[in-house]
């Protein structure tokens, strides 16, 4: 079994001069889901190479036995430092795709076309797609025969609340949990920080970093049907 983990290449956070990308937690749990699982993992993201790591997700508070896993794995090191460049990817070549988060992805796997076709095609081959906390962005301008993909599926994603107890609400684009409701998605959520997730079809979506195993573990039972 193949799955292709898309990253962010997104850095900055809007105009306040510190660093965002990926979140730590958001990448370990499902990589090492699938990595247990004896999947084969192919890491990309749109710049190829060492993706961003969020620095808020790097410190005492947000350790998990997963990223504790991580910091001692020098071979999963080497391989995010080495993703592959998000354009040479080919859904054909993939049983699914999987979007950790962070908030790297509202600014650039938000509008990224070779994101948006990708995540288009694995759809239209009945192909299993999931994004957990702010990943869902990236289907803010996925469209299948002109209508938005999330338009009358069930979603979460981060919430509007959880964004507000980290004092983003006025930096980020856009707010993922709006952006569900205005492409017509039916928007669910548990209490913040709860583990969450929601199918839909092909679709998988997790609220936010505590949903990332559990969003990896139901791709996985999708795949094996």
């Amino acid at each position: 079994m193949n799955i292709l983990m898309v990253l962010t290449s997104h850095d900055r956070l809007g105009d306040t001069g510190k660093k965002t990308g990926f979140w730590l937690e958001e990448f370990a749990a499902p990589y090492y889901a699938f990595i247990d699982a004896g999947v084969n993992v192919t890491l990309a993201s749109p710049a190829g190479g060492q993706p961003p790591l969020d620095p808020s997700s790097d410190n005492e508070d947000t350790q998990t036995k997963d990223t504790l896993r991580f910091k001692d794995d020098t071979d999963a090191q080497e391989h995010l430092a080495t993703t592959k460049k998000l354009a040479d990817m080919k859904a054909e070549d993939f049983d699914s795709v999987f979007y950790p988060g962070g908030h790297g992805p509202l600014w650039d796997l938000a509008v990224d076309e070779n994101s948006i076709n990708l995540i288009e095609t694995f759809v239209k081959q009945d192909k299993p797609v999931a994004f957990v906390c702010h990943s869902p962005a990236a289907l803010k301008n996925v469209k299948i025969d002109g209508e938005y993909l999330v338009k009358g599926k069930k979603v979460t994603g981060f919430t509007n609340s959880e964004e507000d107890a980290v004092g983003l609400t006025d930096v980020v684009p856009f707010l993922v949990e709006d952006a569900m409701i205005a492409n017509g998605g039916h928007y669910e959520k548990a209490a913040d920080w709860e583990s969450f997730v929601v199918e839909d079809g092909l679709l998988i979506t997790g609220q936010n970093p505590a949903s990332s195993e559990e969003a990896a573990k139901r791709l996985l039972a999708k795949l094996k049907g």
